[in-house]
């Protein structure tokens, strides 16, 4: 199995590269983990205590168990991932089965911060754009999937996000071995080295 970590701040274009690895390699042989599945389980908490949480920093991501299940995954067994609730702020009762592939994807903002889980990783990438460029994309996201208003996504990007990317995002860039450079339209994302990599150790 080849495990390879992809990283990047809020808006990146990271999702942009899982759907192209997908189209390239077929869902037989590319099998995806997302930090966003694993924040922590908050519902003991009540709704205004889990909209004071930072979801931008590392305390809020469950790091042991993805670390658990990705050596699951190395050691040929399926998992079943959490399911989370973005607008509840929760892990729901669901669950997601994720089968061991030849190559997995570890896709998050934040999963380079914890060592153990990037020492998993045989390949990192990061995914870089303009901090302008990530917040249109991070708006569009918040407001039309994850039933944010404009005004609270503004300050939320304005107050904390760009604190915590400088602080948590930025800095990882030292662990990648590709920087990949999305400041054009998401159509014309150039991933041939990444791809040429993933292919040399298939």
């Amino acid at each position: 199995m080849l495990t390879v970590g992809i990283t990047g701040g809020t808006g990146s274009g990271k999702t942009t590269i899982l759907e192209l690895l997908k189209k390239e390699f077929g869902e037989n042989d590319i099998g995806f983990i997302s930090q966003d599945s694993y924040y922590n389980d908050n519902g003991n908490l009540s709704f205004d205590e889990k909209n004071k949480i930072n979801f931008d920093h590392p305390d809020a991501v469950d790091f042991e168990l993805m670390i658990n299940h990705l050596n699951l995954l190395k050691n040929g067994k399926n998992i079943n991932q959490p399911i989370y609730s973005f607008i509840y702020h929760n892990r729901t009762k669901k669950i997601k089965l994720v089968k061991p592939k030849k190559i997995m994807i570890i896709e998050g903002i934040l999963i380079l911060n914890n060592i153990k889980l990037r020492d998993l990783m045989d390949y990192k990438v990061f995914v870089d754009a303009t901090e302008n460029l990530r917040f249109k994309r991070r708006l569009d996201r918040d407001i039309n999937q994850r039933g944010r208003i404009a005004e609270e996504v503004i300050e939320l990007f304005n107050t904390r996000l760009n604190k915590m990317h400088n602080l948590y995002v930025e800095p990882m860039k030292e662990f990648c071995d590709i920087i990949i450079d999305n400041n054009n339209k998401v159509d014309s994302l150039e991933i041939t080295p990444l791809i040429e990599v993933i292919k040399s150790h298939l």
